[in-house]
């Protein structure tokens, strides 16, 4: 069958690999689109640390059940659109025996640490494999990358009196911004590009700022009465946007932290004590963020210009080189790349 694989820097091409033997437990998933995210990006430019090459990327999945394996529970059926969990959890480790899988010490994403769901069919484990309910496989390519951001919601426990700031408006940031607005939260979306701040407000944020051409300490200070914010969301991952989160937070604030920095940051540690701070990991998602993803997209599924607008582009297998190099070029105009099967 067709996949995609990426072997080394700037190095992707269409190889043909063997079918899987659908064992006991396992569900054959025929894929129809998968989103390229970050990780798969960096993976192509040589700065992806965790991958293992050479690897077929993907984990953001919208798929057709093909097939079902023996012992499979008949909640699952041929036909049904589904997306599907990309992580693993030894169910050992620390985080597992906490219950929190998603943080699992030895976790492998699908597309990272094994190869990914770039190709025509796919077998996991029928756990992983979460039924769309009325959702297009198109839209359910969304799914994963919005449930990294509504994870962070949780994890900063944003309730309905909390200001929040979400910086950084991809994909997961968009995930944040729609959560913590379901919560009833007031979202304040920070970016560099307006046309991802305009959206942003579509989707939730109540006030956008441009980090780039405006003074965000003294716009924080007047949309907050000097107090700042309570809740800071962290969706670059870089020195300048850390720093900025831990400075603009509230005393007594969380801060939970999505994107990793590549290079080492360096930090106030006075404000980590003084404003007695929460800082907080994110990492992956839980089942039920998919699930409360799930919900969102069909309660918006009519409004398909929304839906449109976070996928910057559709390719065939194909295209995938190419799209790959125009988003290295301009990564602050791409949402989410899909890639048709």
């Amino acid at each position: 069958m067709k996949a995609i694989q990426i072997s080394g820097e700037r190095q992707m091409e269409i190889v043909s690999v063997a079918e899987q033997e659908l064992k006991a437990n396992e569900v054959l998933l025929r894929l129809a689109y998968v989103g390229f995210c970050g990780s798969d990006l960096n993976t192509w430019l040589g700065r992806n640390p965790m991958v293992k090459m050479p690897v077929i990327p993907g984990h953001e999945v919208g798929a057709v059940i093909e097939k079902v394996g023996a012992d499979v529970p008949d909640i699952l059926k041929p036909g049904m659109v589904v997306t599907c969990n990309p992580y693993t959890n030894c169910g050992k480790c620390a985080s597992c025996r906490n219950g929190r899988v998603n943080a699992c010490e030895h976790n492998e994403t699908l597309g990272v640490q094994r190869n990914g769901a770039m190709r025509e069919f796919i077998a996991l484990p029928w756990e992983k494999v979460i039924p769309a309910g009325g959702l297009d496989p198109r839209t359910c390519a969304l799914i994963e990358p919005m449930s990294v951001g509504f994870h962070a919601v949780n994890r900063a426990q944003v309730t309905d009196i909390d200001t929040v700031v979400v910086i950084g408006c991809g994909m997961v940031g968009m995930g944040a911004i729609v959560r913590s607005a379901l919560r009833g939260a007031t979202v304040i979306a920070a970016d560099i590009d307006d046309e991802k701040l305009a959206l942003a407000k579509e989707m939730g944020a109540t006030y956008a700022i441009n980090t780039k051409t405006e003074d965000v300490h003294a716009r924080l200070q007047e949309m907050t009465g000097g107090f700042g914010p309570d809740v800071m969301i962290e969706a670059v991952g870089s020195p300048v946007t850390y720093n900025m989160a831990v400075n603009e937070v509230a005393f007594t604030g969380r801060v939970v932290c999505i994107g990793y920095a590549k290079t080492e940051v360096s930090f106030q540690t006075k404000y980590f004590v003084q404003k007695e701070l929460d800082i907080r990991g994110s990492r992956n998602a839980q089942p039920s963020d998919f699930r409360a993803v799930i919900r969102y997209l069909e309660g918006v599924r009519s409004q398909e210009s929304v839906v449109d607008r976070l996928i910057s582009n559709v390719v065939s297998p194909e295209g995938a080189p190419e799209a790959m190099q125009q988003w290295s070029e301009n990564p602050g105009k791409v949402f989410r790349i899909l890639v048709k099967f």
